[in-house]
């Protein structure tokens, strides 16, 4: 199942009102976190979520986050408001199903070329790079 935005009174009304501000409290800080770090390399975190299990009362994070995957990053040189942006994420394949091969969303998910996993493979390696000052292909410091 595709993810589906929720606010936050829908959040109070699912979990309560506590558990909620723990939950926005933490994922704003996550987020800024993220962001600070990702701008310091000229990259903008466009948006991203965060997804919070709950152990012995206390929420934990249990998935990925900040990646490529979870995250839409975009390139603070080449940035302009208001304009479809490039993006270091797994848009281009998206884009790909939608646009060129049409695909209904339905199962069974259409088989990629390889040029166009290439490319995708190509951004996230990009953003590796930038995020980590490391290569992804050799582990080298940039």
């Amino acid at each position: 199942a595709h993810d589906e935005n929720m606010t936050f009174d829908e959040m109070v009304a699912q979990i309560g009102k506590p558990l909620a501000e723990t939950l926005r409290k933490k994922s704003l800080e996550l987020y800024e976190a993220g962001r600070a770090w990702a701008d310091g390399r000229g990259i903008i975190v466009a948006d991203t979520k965060f997804e919070f299990g709950v152990v012995g009362g206390q929420p934990i994070l249990i998935d990925e986050a900040l990646t490529p995957d979870s995250s839409r990053f975009w390139d603070k040189a080449t940035y302009e408001p208001g304009k479809p942006q490039d993006s270091f994420d797994k848009q281009v394949i998206r884009d790909f199903l939608e646009k060129e091969l049409k695909w209904n969303k339905k199962p069974p998910v259409p088989s990629l070329p390889a040029w166009i996993v290439e490319k995708a493979q190509q951004r996230y390696q990009q953003v590796f790079d930038r995020l980590t000052l490391m290569r992804m292909s050799d582990g080298k410091r940039l």
